[in-house]
């Protein structure tokens, strides 16, 4: 057997998604994410000059996986597979993909949409060709069929990679929940999933954000019952109402365009990447938020604002960027005064979000919020359920699929470590079958 999985990304860290998988003689690359912190860090220190985005530079700052590690594989690589548009797995194709020129991006319909749009947006040309395939679909690359077994997050069109192979299935599932009523889109492919593990998974590289929290997940319908108790049953008359959420969540999108026509209020999208995932949401005919206005240039924002002010914002609700706090984002500025349009005091801010744990992510939030109330503005933080498996699904998932051998991403290496935990339990030796990479390691496989 000759299986060799070569680790770039996403080992040991939480994003930066990047994994190699050699077969025979044949390479195929799964997702090429950012580490948005290091990503934010970089782009922000260029204090607002326009800078051209490098790939170098990007390696060096560690917003990306260092590529060359795989240089004596680069001419084996038939194909770059993303499991889903999520920055962390996607954000990298631009800077990455065109050092293999002639291997095809290949991920589900949303996903592609979101790249061009990305592409078209930045003025970047890609020489590789992009595919975009349906949920469930199979695809051939080079002589190996991978399949896009459809799994539930908080994106649409997100896949567990399922490559065939005559030494058994190798899956690849970094971000995944078990969520059985979705409000966007079917739930999880388990059909598929019993498939695979009845017919034989070599390796299933899998998603351990979340083995530090016990339990199952919440569906997604339980962040719509907490929404419509803040947005619907808490009184906001005469308030300007502002949520910030994560942009590539159509599903929350659609829960609050939805509880914002029975609070009479009409919505009001602001933000560049609200608008590039919507835009992907309609080209892939997901969603199409039709009765939304949608304002995605930074210099527009202020003017849109003045505009809502005059007619009143009790009869608008407003979705932006900014649930990180990120200074740069619509909220952080709105909060800065620097539209110059004035939150009141009693005006609801909703954080749709969680923070993602990063020191800058947590700083910057503490400091918008400081801004926030220091304004009298009432804070709704943590209106969120996790896109991510907890404990209880990660055992779930494993069983379903029944891997000879389980490779966690996507974590730091104490959460790592309760993965490999749980996984004990079900009767994977730590570091024999339940095995931990670190980023530039290469595992060879043997049956």
């Amino acid at each position: 057997m000759s299986v060799e999985i070569r680790a770039l990304g996403g080992f040991g860290e939480v994003g930066k998604n990047m994994v190699a998988i050699k077969v025979d003689d044949e390479v195929i690359i799964c997702d090429m994410g950012l580490h948005l912190p290091n990503y934010i860090t970089y782009t922000e220190e260029a204090l607002g000059e326009l800078i051209k985005i490098r790939d170098k530079d990007l390696i060096r700052v560690g917003a990306c996986a260092d590529d060359g590690i795989l240089k004596d594989w680069k001419d084996k690589v038939t194909g770059i597979v993303i499991s889903h548009g999520h920055l962390d797995h996607v954000g990298a194709v631009p800077y990455l993909a065109p050092h293999y020129p002639k291997a095809p991006v290949i991920s589900t319909k949303f996903t592609i949409e979101f790249i061009k749009g990305t592409l078209k947006g930045e003025r970047i040309h890609l020489p590789n060709k992009l595919i975009g395939v349906l949920p469930n679909g199979i695809v051939k690359v080079g002589s190996l069929d991978v399949e896009f077994i459809h799994i539930t997050h908080s994106i649409p069109h997100t896949a567990v990679v399922c490559i065939h192979t005559k030494y058994g299935r190798i899956l690849y599932g970094p971000d995944y929940k078990l969520d059985d009523g979705p409000l966007l889109g079917k739930p999880p492919n388990y059909a598929a999933l019993e498939k695979a593990g009845h017919e034989g998974v070599l390796v299933s590289i899998c998603d351990s954000l979340n083995a530090n929290f016990q339990g199952h997940t919440q569906s997604e319908q339980d962040a719509k019952k907490m929404l419509s108790e803040i947005l619907v049953d808490t009184p906001s008359e005469g308030k300007a109402v502002i949520v910030t959420t994560f942009s590539s969540h159509m599903a929350r999108l659609k829960t609050i365009t939805d509880l914002a026509r029975k609070m009479h209020r009409r919505v009001v999208f602001l933000g560049r990447s609200l608008s590039k995932y919507v835009d992907a949401a309609r080209a892939s005919h997901i969603a199409d938020f039709r009765d939304v206005d949608i304002v995605k240039y930074g210099g527009k924002v202020g003017s849109k604002l003045k505009q809502l002010q005059k007619k009143g914002m009790e009869k608008f609700l407003i979705v932006c960027t900014g649930h990180q706090g990120e200074p740069k984002s619509v909220l952080s500025k709105i909060a800065s005064n620097t539209y110059g349009f004035q939150l009141k005091q009693g005006d609801h801010v909703v954080f749709s979000s969680n923070i993602i744990p990063a020191k800058i992510n947590q700083d910057q939030r503490a400091e918008l919020e400081a801004k926030l109330i220091g304004r009298g503005v009432r804070l709704f933080p943590g209106v969120h359920v996790s896109g991510h498996s907890s404990l209880a699904d990660m055992h779930r998932f494993l069983r379903m699929i029944k891997p000879q051998y389980v490779l966690p991403i996507h974590s730091e290496p104490e959460v790592t470590k309760m993965f490999c935990q749980m996984a004990q339990g079900l009767g994977y030796i730590n570091g024999e079958t339940c095995i931990t990479l670190k980023n530039g390691q290469t595992l060879k496989l043997e049956s």
